[in-house]
């Protein structure tokens, strides 16, 4: 089942995770809303900068580190994802503690690995 995701960090750098995430979330078949700081696209997924609003999102997947969190952190609440995934290096009880009050599900894990696992 497709998943709307949007991914948090994104970057056209593919040495970096959240270029391979959209990637992979794309092969599996899921639609990809990816935001950044740089402009540009990533497999044709145009990346927007700022704090787009997006309807029904299922999953933000984040790939920005705890120091720079507290600026999204209403924005997130505010596309009421169903789960935010916290990958490596971005870990934040804080964020997870909010997200937990507003009955969002914060999840600990890599997103390339739950894909690859099968349980995104």
């Amino acid at each position: 089942m497709s998943k709307k995701t949007l991914v948090l960090g994104a970057t056209t750098n593919p040495d970096r995770t959240a270029y391979m995430a959209i990637h992979k979330l794309l092969n599996y078949g899921h639609e990809v809303i990816a935001v950044g700081i740089k402009q540009g696209e990533v497999a044709g997924v145009h990346i927007q900068q700022g704090q787009p609003m997006v309807e029904g999102v299922d999953t933000v997947t984040l790939y920005v580190g705890f120091t720079h969190q507290p600026s999204f952190y209403e924005y997130i609440l505010k596309l009421k994802p169903k789960r935010v995934i916290f990958n490596p290096g971005a870990e934040n009880p804080e964020l997870a503690g909010k997200l937990n009050e507003h009955g969002i599900e914060s999840v600990e894990a890599c997103t390339l690995v739950m894909l690859s696992l099968g349980k995104y």
